[in-house]
């Protein structure tokens, strides 16, 4: 009776935090959903009286959100996976210094991670222009080259600081170089971290606004969040349609959320891993 009581009690706190962060999201469907024009419903409004789904299509009509949209596509689809790659190499390369460098090169990656974004935008735009970078879907891209964070090299560095030594100097005496554990032993290992990574590197990229604004002077090369940001300089009243651009904004981040949960929220040590379990 207890057990149950407990298991009862588990899963309606669960499912009450689970509330909690997705009605925002179905009420921002749901106010996208309104008549154009209708201000903010002051009440709780489960469902729209008539549920108005041609706002939609209107918000792609009133800017060219599926230029946008592809512009942002192609940007997370490259920067995303190299970033992937740099943080992941370069969050191994930590791990294997001896421990004065370590600390040396941490406590470096602490510092720049609070160090204000806005202070590199100059050094940016310079190292940009001076590789013809400007006004290309490049210049969004570039950052990823160096891991686009040192948040997630770091986030790499203590997935490899739990893998024993024990497994690195076995695969080096069988003939492994740098290439082959990283591929075979710290890759498999890190899938929670790359995961977590994933998650986080697509939100950087996709909803960047700054950069496309700083970098970016033609039209045609404008990010999805320009586009929202030009259907609110349009009509600022128009609630419905802009919380439908909000939700076009929001769902390929939503769905990529629900797609790799499993892997960072999975209760599976890497002691675990290591014994095939």
């Amino acid at each position: 009776m207890i057990a149950t009581l407990k298991r009862v009690l588990h899963w309606l706190t669960g499912f009450v935090l689970a509330a909690m962060f997705v009605l925002p999201l179905y009420w921002a469907v749901v106010a996208s959903l309104r008549q154009p024009g209708l201000p903010p419903s002051p009440a709780i409004e489960w469902w729209p009286v008539a549920a108005r789904w041609r706002n939609y299509a209107e918000i792609f009509e009133m800017v060219p959100l599926a230029l946008y949209l592809r512009n942002s596509l192609v940007v997370v689809l490259f920067a995303v996976p190299l970033t992937l790659f740099t943080a992941s190499w370069a969050g191994f390369a930590l791990s294997q210094l001896p421990r004065p460098a370590q600390r040396r090169w941490l406590m470096a990656s602490v510092v720049v991670l609070l160090v204000p974004s806005m202070s590199a935008w100059m050094f940016r735009y310079r190292i940009l222009d001076w590789l013809g970078l400007l006004d290309t879907l490049g210049a969004l891209i570039a950052p990823a080259a160096g891991a686009s964070s040192p948040l997630f090299v770091l986030l790499y560095y203590w997935t490899c600081r739990r893998i024993p030594d024990e497994v690195y100097e076995s695969a080096r005496l069988d003939g492994a170089n740098a290439w082959t554990i990283w591929q075979k032993i710290v890759s498999p290992l890190a899938w929670p971290t790359t995961a977590g990574v994933l998650v986080l590197a697509f939100l950087l990229y996709w909803s960047d606004f700054t950069s496309p604004v700083l970098y970016i002077y033609r039209p045609d090369l404008y990010t999805l969040p320009i586009g929202v940001q030009l259907l609110n300089q349009m009509d600022r009243t128009n609630f419905p349609l802009l919380m439908a651009g909000s939700v076009v904004m929001m769902l390929p981040a939503v769905v990529l959320f629900a797609l790799t949960q499993r892997f960072f929220l999975h209760e599976l040590s890497i002691g675990r891993l290591l014994e095939g379990e």
